[in-house]
C-alpha cells in the first residue's frame, strides 16, 4: 500500500540554487517566505532552509527563526545555526564527533597521511569511508550541509578542529551528485507494505533493544499492539538503536526500552521532537522521571504525599541517619527497575553503601523505608488512569525486583484491577504525580499502609506486559495507547 505524505518545502535564495529538486517537491525563495506568512500553509510544515546566508541576523537566519515563531518544522533551527558559530557551545557535540572520527580511522587500512576534510550532506559523505563521521555531524548539528575539519597533530594525532557549515553555493562541481542523491534520500517520504491488509493512515515506531533483560514490553504485547494498529489503519514497526537515521520516516514514535539520558532512548526521543513527531514519551519527561532528585522535588512542592525523603551530598550525609533511622532505603538518582536501590540496616550499611553510591553521583536520595507487601502501580496516559497492577514484592526480598537472586533477576507476583476497582484515593494520587511530568504516558508506583498512600516512584516508560498491565482491558487498552498517538499526530498537522 503506497502512503502519500507531505514532503519538506526547501529555501532557497535563488530558484537555480536547486535546479532540478527532487519530484513534488516545493521550492520557495527565502525571502518571499519571510514577506508572506501564508505562503506555505500553517500546521506541521517541514521545512528544509538552503538560504545562503546563514549567519546571525542573516536572511536564512531569519527565516529559520521565523519558522519557529509560525509552528513550521525547520532545519536547521536558529538555536542551531548559532551553536555552529559559537565553539563554546559546539565543543562537546565537536568531541562527540571525533570519538567516531577516530574509531573509524582505526578500521581503515589505508590512513590519511595529512590534514584533511570530510563533506557531508544530510549524514552522508563525498567519501563513503566517513559516512558514520557524517552522520553523527548531522544528528550533532542538525545542519543540511557540513564540512568536518580534521587536523594531524605530530604528537596526539588525528583530531576535529570545526565542525563548520556550508551552503548550497559552496558546493563543487565534483559534490553535486552526492548532494543530489543525499537529499532525495533524506526528503523522500512514500513507501510500500505489501502486508498491510488496511489502508495505512500513519506509521508508528516501536523502539526496543532486543538485548535487554527487562523490557518496557515482552514480543506477545508487541505483537497485539500490531495487530489492533491494522485495526486502525496504523502500520506498527519495531526499530532498534541502528536505525536513528530512519526516524524521520515515520509519524510517531513509542519508546519501548528502557530510558535513559545516557542512551540512544533519549536521542532517539530528542531527534522525534526535532523532526515535530510526537514521542512517547518525550525528551521532557525522560529527563524528570529519570532522576529522583528532581521527582523528590517536586513531591514535595506540590504536597502530593511520599516517603519521607532527603537529598544527600557527601557531606550532609550523616544527618539522615538522625532524621530516618533504621532500615532507610538509598537511592541513586537515576536508578531503574529497582538498581540503584539499596536498603541500609545500620550504620556499617550506611558507611558502606552511601560511599560506594557517591562514587557515581555527587547526590543520592534517602528515604524512610516503608514495609508493604505490594506496591500499587498506576498508569497514566493524558491525564487519564489506564490500568492499575499490584506488584508484589519478590520472594524473601523487599523490593519488587531481587537482581541478586542465584544470579537472576527475580520478581514477585501481580494482579490487575479494573481502575474502577481499585482505592479511588490511590488513582487520585497516582494522577496528581502523572501531572507534574508531562501529559505522557507514566507508571506511578504507590505505597499504601495505615497512615495513607505515599508515590515511591514516576516512571515515563512504564511496563506494558501481556497477561499483565492489559489483563482486564485487552486489546482495547492497545487501542486506547494508539488512539492517543492518533490524536498527537492530528494536531501536529
Amino acid at each position: 500500500m503506497k502512503r502519500k505524505t507531505s514532503l519538506p518545502v526547501v529555501l532557497v535564495d535563488r530558484l537555480q540554487d536547486l535546479p532540478t529538486p527532487p519530484e513534488g517537491l516545493t521550492v520557495v525563495r527565502t525571502r518571499d517566505y519571510l514577506t508572506d506568512p501564508k505562503l506555505v500553509g500553517t500546521g506541521r510544515v517541514r521545512i528544509i532552509n538552503l538560504s545562503r546566508d546563514q549567519v546571525y541576523l542573516g536572511t536564512g537566519y531569519y527565516a529559520s527563526l521565523l519558522a519557529e515563531a509560525r509552528g513550521h518544522n525547520i532545519l536547521p533551527t536558529a538555536a542551531q545555526i548559532l551553536t555552529l558559530k559559537d565553539r563554546g557551545r559546539s565543543w562537546a557535540a565537536v568531541r562527540a564527533v571525533e570519538r567516531v572520527l577516530l574509531t573509524t580511522l582505526s578500521r581503515l587500512k589505508e590512513k590519511p597521511e595529512a590534514s584533511f576534510s570530510i563533506d557531508g550532506y544530510f549524514g552522508r559523505a563525498l567519501d563513503g569511508r566517513f559516512d558514520k563521521v557524517a552522520r553523527e555531524a548531522f544528528d550533532r548539528f542538525r545542519t543540511p550541509i557540513l564540512r568536518i575539519q580534521v587536523r594531524l597533530d605530530p604528537h596526539w594525532g588525528f583530531y576535529v578542529k570545526a565542525v563548520r557549515p556550508r551552503t548550497i553555493d559552496d558546493l563543487r562541481a565534483d559534490e553535486t551528485e552526492a548532494f543530489a542523491t543525499a537529499f532525495e534520500a533524506y526528503t523522500r517520504r512514500e513507501w510500500r507494505d505489501p502486508t498491510v491488509h488496511r489502508p495505512v493512515r500513519y506509521r508508528l515506531a516501536v523502539l526496543i533493544d532486543p538485548k535487554e533483560d527487562l523490557p518496557p514490553s515482552d514480543p506477545k504485547a508487541l505483537a497485539t499492539l500490531a495487530k489492533v494498529g491494522d485495526r486502525m489503519g496504523v502500520a506498527v514497526e519495531t526499530i532498534r538503536a541502528r536505525d536513528y537515521r530512519r526516524l524521520a520516516e515515520y509519524d510517531a514514535l513509542f519508546i519501548r526500552a528502557t530510558t535513559s539520558l545516557d542512551n540512544f532512548t533519549y536521542r532517539f526521543a530528542r531527534k522525534a521532537e526535532d523532526e515535530g513527531m510526537p514521542v512517547l514519551d518525550d525528551p521532557t519527561s525522560i529527563l524528570r522521571c529519570t532522576n529522583k532528585v528532581y521527582l523528590a522535588e517536586m513531591l514535595e512542592s506540590h504536597k502530593v504525599p511520599a516517603p519521607r525523603t532527603l537529598i544527600l551530598d557527601p557531606r550532609g550525609a550523616k544527618r539522615a541517619e538522625a532524621d530516618l533511622g533504621y532500615p532507610m532505603v538509598l537511592k541513586i538518582p537515576d536508578g531503574s527497575f529497582s538498581r540503584g536501590v539499596v536498603k541500609a540496616n545500620d550504620s556499617a550499611d550506611f558507611r558502606r553503601i552511601t560511599r560506594e553510591l557517591f562514587e557515581d553521583s555527587d547526590l543520592i536520595l534517602a528515604q524512610e523505608f516503608m514495609p508493604t507487601e505490594f506496591d500499587w502501580r498506576v498508569g497514566v496516559l493524558d491525564g487519564t488512569p489506564l490500568f492499575v497492577s499490584q506488584y508484589k514484592m519478590a520472594p524473601k526480598h523487599w523490593q519488587i525486583y531481587n537482581h541478586g537472586a542465584s544470579g537472576r533477576n527475580q520478581s514477585g507476583g501481580f494482579s490487575t484491577v479494573a481502575v474502577e476497582d481499585a482505592p479511588a484515593e490511590v488513582v487520585d494520587v497516582a494522577i496528581k504525580a502523572a501531572a507534574l511530568m508531562g501529559s505522557g504516558l507514566y507508571g506511578v508506583d504507590l505505597k499504601q499502609n495505615d497512615r495513607g498512600v505515599f508515590v515511591v516512584e514516576v516512571n515515563d516508560n512504564p511496563n506494558i506486559d501481556a497477561g499483565v498491565e492489559d489483563k482486564i482491558l485487552k486489546d482495547r487498552l492497545y487501542q486506547i495507547i494508539l488512539e492517543s498517538f492518533i490524536r498527537r499526530i492530528e494536531a501536529a498537522h
